[in-house]
Protein backbone atom coordinates (compact mmCIF):
# COMPACT_ATOMS: atom_id res chain seq x y z
CA UNK A 1 0.00 0.00 0.00
CA UNK A 2 1.21 3.41 -0.64
CA UNK A 3 1.88 6.14 1.93
CA UNK A 4 -1.13 7.94 0.57
CA UNK A 5 -3.81 5.45 1.54
CA UNK A 6 -2.28 4.61 4.77
CA UNK A 7 -2.64 8.62 5.39
CA UNK A 8 -6.31 7.92 5.07
CA UNK A 9 -6.89 4.88 6.58
CA UNK A 10 -7.69 5.57 10.42
CA UNK A 11 -6.87 1.92 11.71
CA UNK A 12 -3.09 2.65 10.63
CA UNK A 13 -0.36 2.26 13.48
CA UNK A 14 -3.26 0.78 15.97
CA UNK A 15 -3.18 -2.57 17.10
CA UNK A 16 -6.09 -4.78 17.53
CA UNK A 17 -5.26 -4.86 21.34
CA UNK A 18 -5.78 -0.97 21.04
CA UNK A 19 -8.84 -1.11 19.54
CA UNK A 20 -10.11 -3.61 21.58
CA UNK A 21 -9.20 -1.39 24.97
CA UNK A 22 -10.12 2.16 23.60
CA UNK A 23 -13.69 0.60 22.85
CA UNK A 24 -14.18 -1.28 26.08
CA UNK A 25 -13.51 1.81 27.42
CA UNK A 26 -15.49 4.18 26.02
CA UNK A 27 -18.39 1.62 25.90
CA UNK A 28 -17.69 -0.46 29.06
CA UNK A 29 -18.10 -4.50 28.25
CA UNK A 30 -21.90 -4.76 29.00
CA UNK A 31 -22.53 -2.26 25.69
CA UNK A 32 -20.20 -3.72 23.50
CA UNK A 33 -21.64 -7.11 24.10
CA UNK A 34 -25.09 -5.57 23.19
CA UNK A 35 -23.68 -4.24 20.16
CA UNK A 36 -21.69 -6.68 18.51
CA UNK A 37 -23.11 -9.45 20.65
CA UNK A 38 -20.14 -11.84 20.56
CA UNK A 39 -19.75 -14.13 23.83
CA UNK A 40 -15.72 -13.00 23.83
CA UNK A 41 -18.05 -9.46 25.19
CA UNK A 42 -20.22 -10.76 27.69
CA UNK A 43 -19.17 -13.70 29.21
CA UNK A 44 -16.19 -12.71 31.34
CA UNK A 45 -15.22 -10.42 29.27
CA UNK A 46 -11.45 -9.28 29.19
CA UNK A 47 -8.83 -8.04 26.22
CA UNK A 48 -7.10 -11.04 26.28
CA UNK A 49 -10.00 -13.59 25.47
CA UNK A 50 -11.52 -11.32 22.83
CA UNK A 51 -8.02 -11.01 21.35
CA UNK A 52 -7.59 -14.57 20.92
CA UNK A 53 -11.53 -14.42 19.33
CA UNK A 54 -10.88 -11.46 16.93
CA UNK A 55 -7.62 -12.96 15.82
CA UNK A 56 -9.66 -16.17 14.42
CA UNK A 57 -12.95 -14.57 13.18
CA UNK A 58 -12.08 -12.13 10.78
CA UNK A 59 -15.86 -10.96 10.43
CA UNK A 60 -15.84 -10.53 13.94
CA UNK A 61 -12.95 -8.33 13.81
CA UNK A 62 -13.81 -6.12 10.58
CA UNK A 63 -17.45 -5.24 12.88
CA UNK A 64 -14.99 -4.35 15.80
CA UNK A 65 -12.55 -1.92 13.81
CA UNK A 66 -16.17 -0.73 11.86
CA UNK A 67 -17.72 0.39 15.60
CA UNK A 68 -14.67 1.83 15.97
CA UNK A 69 -14.06 4.13 12.82
CA UNK A 70 -17.50 4.84 13.74
CA UNK A 71 -16.96 5.80 17.04
CA UNK A 72 -13.64 7.55 16.89
CA UNK A 73 -13.07 9.06 13.12
CA UNK A 74 -15.85 11.95 13.35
Amino acid sequence: MSIEVQKNNPLHGKTLEYIVTQLSEHYGWAELGYLLRFNCFIKDPNVKSSLKFLRKQEWARKQVEQLYIDTFSK
